[in-house]
């Protein structure tokens, strides 16, 4: 494994998203002098906050999965995860609403969802789910310590017993026909394979070792942390900050000064000039390379972005007794989806979204007797010819109408608070394309062609975030702090 070059007894991370405070819990453990700046006031990059009017809204991801990965960030400085933060398993992990009024409820026990699936569909349906879990158990096993959680520095690492083994699981399959062989009804179908998304790509082009995504969140399981998503940051800078790391936060690194090959220092918004051994950088990539280090080498210049979406962050006076925490709504249209998405690059004429309510397992989070939504629809990225100035203001209302057509009767008299994002917005946050769901899981944008986390030219640059490997979600952005440690100090914990 390459790893940087020199000193490293000081290492500055630009940059507080759940990448960076991952690689400062581990570095800080290693014993290295660690420095984070960040030019929010909290913690959290893309999982952000929102506080508006009582409410407490999360502004990025709000499906936390594989908690063993934070308490990995913990067990680095010697701490305990349930000493920072509160995790309530989701039961179901996600309810799913299809265009015939049928709903499904999803559990991570295996035995619990065969019985759900023999009840809504039938007992083939549910022993093929059986199969199917097998599937994802054996995909999940053979790629995590091989093609996930380690340090690539050529394709060929990749050639490890493991690789023969997925080869014949039928991992370099298509997604969408691997699912289907054990699945035969489109209501399973879809809620198996819908995490292609996350990974930027339709499920009838996604390879199927990203069905081992359906693993992590329903066989592993779904958590909500009490106080929010948010809740993770903040409890990971807090151990942080109690074991050394010195946090600047309201402080924007502009530049990062370096001469032959090597980083020297990074450069503030106030002229402050920060002196480091090393340099992390959790920005997204292409801007990281673009913005702080003056250039952006081809393989860069030339990704593909995921598609992006819209959320609608909602304070309401209403409930809906028929939902549970995360519900999926999907239109009748399925490769339809996709295909206008990424091929077409137009908004979706019969939506598939999600609609997330904080408040079901945290009343906290808003005023007494009221209720937050979270509402995701998907959306090309900035690639596509919409003008977000002209067309948000539409597509909100549109968003509102598909949400009461859907059963959410009375939704927009209820509203009382509310924010919106748009693909205009997240670039404006700092995402290449407005993607929030980084550079696309092509083949090529994969494993060891993603860009790699040492940058090409630097002795000393690391990045970690989604942009790099492994990728997009956040126990994949976890597990990037960790590959970015390494790289300055060898394995850890």
């Amino acid at each position: 494994m390459k790893q940087v070059k020199g000193p490293t007894d000081h290492v500055v991370i630009v940059g507080a998203g759940l990448g960076g405070l991952s690689a400062a819990l581990r570095l800080a453990g290693a014993g290295r002098k660690v420095t984070v700046v960040e030019r929010e006031s909290v913690p959290g990059g893309r999982n952000g906050l929102l506080n508006k009017d009582g409410y407490a809204f999360d502004t990025g991801p709000s499906v936390l999965t594989m908690p063993d990965l934070i308490q990995d960030c913990f067990s680095c400085v010697g701490e305990n995860m349930k000493d920072w933060l509160e995790l309530l398993p989701l039961k179901p992990l996600y309810r799913a609403f299809y265009h015939d009024g049928s709903t499904l409820d999803v559990h991570a026990e295996t035995g619990r969802m065969q019985e759900e699936i023999r009840n809504v569909i039938g007992a083939d349906e549910a022993a093929g789910y059986g199969r199917y879990v097998d599937f994802v158990t054996k995909l999940y096993k053979y790629e995590m310590k091989d093609f996930i959680d380690r340090n690539i520095d050529s394709p060929l690492n990749l050639l490890t017993p493991n690789l023969a083994r997925l080869v014949a699981l039928g991992g370099f399959k298509r997604l969408a026909p691997k699912v289907n062989e054990f699945l035969k009804d489109p209501r399973t179908q879809k809620v198996y394979s819908f995490q292609a998304m996350y990974a930027g790509v339709s499920p009838q082009q996604a390879l199927a070792i990203y069905a081992v995504i359906a693993y992590m969140d329903s066989v592993n399981g779904v958590f909500f942390p009490k106080g929010g998503m948010h809740a993770v940051p903040r409890a990971l800078a807090g151990a942080a900050a109690k074991h050394g790391v010195e946090f600047k936060y309201n402080t924007t690194v502009t530049s990062v000064e370096h001469s032959n090959g090597r980083a020297r220092a990074v450069i503030t918004d106030t002229g402050e000039r920060i002196e480091a051994d090393v340099v992390v950088l959790n920005p997204d990539l292409p801007v990281a390379w673009r913005d702080l280090l003056g250039k952006t080498p081809r393989q860069v210049k030339n990704l593909n972005y995921s598609p992006s979406c819209v959320t609608l962050l909602v304070g309401s006076n209403k409930s809906y007794d028929r939902l549970a925490h995360h519900n999926i709504h999907f239109g009748k249209s399925w490769d339809g989806v996709f295909d206008e998405l990424i091929t077409k690059k137009q908004l979706m004429s019969d939506p598939s979204l999600l609609v997330t309510v904080p408040t079901h397992d945290d009343k906290d989070l808003a005023p007494a007797g009221k209720s937050s939504y979270y509402i995701l629809f998907p959306t090309p990225n900035l690639t596509a010819d919409i003008d977000w100035k002209v067309q948000a203001s539409k597509y909100r209302d549109q968003m509102i109408r598909t949400m009461e057509e859907r059963g959410y009767t009375g939704f927009n008299d209820s509203i009382e608070v509310e924010q919106m994002t748009t693909p205009l917005d997240w670039q404006a946050q700092g995402m290449e394309a407005g993607a929030p769901f980084a550079a696309a899981h092509t083949f090529f944008q994969t494993g060891p062609f993603r860009p790699r986390n040492m940058a090409q030219g630097f002795e000393n640059v690391v990045f970690a975030g989604s942009g790099t490997q492994p990728g997009v979600g956040v126990p994949m952005v976890l597990i990037s702090g960790r590959l970015a440690a390494e790289r300055i100090v060898g394995p850890v914990l």
